[in-house]
C-alpha cells in the first residue's frame, strides 16, 4: 500500500478537527494497515495487535485537539500505537514471553547451511528474532528498518533523546548480525 499523501491527510486531519467524523474515518482507512503492521511487529501477535490498533485509533480520536502538528499526524499516531505496544509488553509478566518463546515447537532438522532462506522463512525468522529485543529497542528497530523514519522522528515518537535512539538501532542491528550468524542466514 503506498503511503497516503501527507497534504491528504492533514486536510483530512483539519476536518476531522472541525468535528468530521467520515474524514476521521477516512484518516483510520488509509492508516490501519501501518498501524497494524507496527503493533504487530512490537508484540508478535496479531490479535493483540489488531486491538492495540484499534485502541491507538480510539485514542487519537479523543486526543485530536490535542495534536500539535510538530512532526506530522501519520508519526503522532505512530507514537501512539508504539506507547500503546510498549505498555502492553510492559503489563504482560516477562516470565510469560520466556515461556512462549521456549514452547515454540523446535523444526526437527537442523538449518542447513547450503539451502537460502525464502523471503517468508526470513521474514518468520526475523520476526521471532525481534521479539528477543527488549521492547523499547524493538519499537526503534521498527520504525526505522521498517517504516524507514528518521532518528530524529523516532526520538521526538518515543520521546528519547537522538542518541539514545541511534544507539538503540545500532545495538538492534548488532544483535541482528549475530543472530543471522549463529543461525547460519544466508541472503
Amino acid at each position: 500500500m503506498t503511503e497516503p499523501a501527507a497534504e491528504t491527510l492533514e486536510s483530512l486531519v483539519e476536518q476531522a478537527l472541525a468535528g468530521d467524523r467520515r474524514a476521521f474515518s477516512e484518516i483510520v482507512r488509509q492508516m490501519m494497515t501501518r498501524v497494524t503492521a507496527l503493533t504487530y511487529r512490537i508484540t508478535g501477535d496479531r490479535e493483540t495487535a489488531l486491538d492495540l490498533a484499534q485502541e491507538t485509533f480510539v485514542s487519537a480520536w479523543e486526543k485530536l485537539r490535542a495534536y500539535r502538528g510538530e512532526a506530522g499526524f501519520a508519526n503522532w499516531v505512530f507514537r501512539i500505537a508504539t506507547n500503546k505496544a510498549l505498555n502492553h509488553l510492559r503489563s504482560t509478566s516477562r516470565h510469560s514471553e520466556l515461556d512462549q518463546l521456549h514452547s515454540r515447537p523446535q523444526e526437527s532438522s537442523g538449518p542447513d547451511p547450503e539451502r537460502q532462506l525464502t523471503r517468508k522463512e526470513l521474514a518468520r525468522q526475523v520476526r521471532d528474532f525481534m521479539a528477543t529485543l527488549p521492547p523499547q529497542q524493538r519499537a526503534i528497530f521498527e520504525l526505522r528498518f521498517y517504516k524507514e523514519m528518521p532518528f530524529e522522528q523516532i526520538a521526538v515518537a518515543l520521546e528519547r533523546a537522538i542518541g539514545t535512539v541511534k544507539t538503540g538501532y545500532r545495538e538492534a542491528v548488532k544483535k541482528l548480525r549475530a543472530h543471522a550468524l549463529k543461525e547460519g542466514w544466508q541472503s
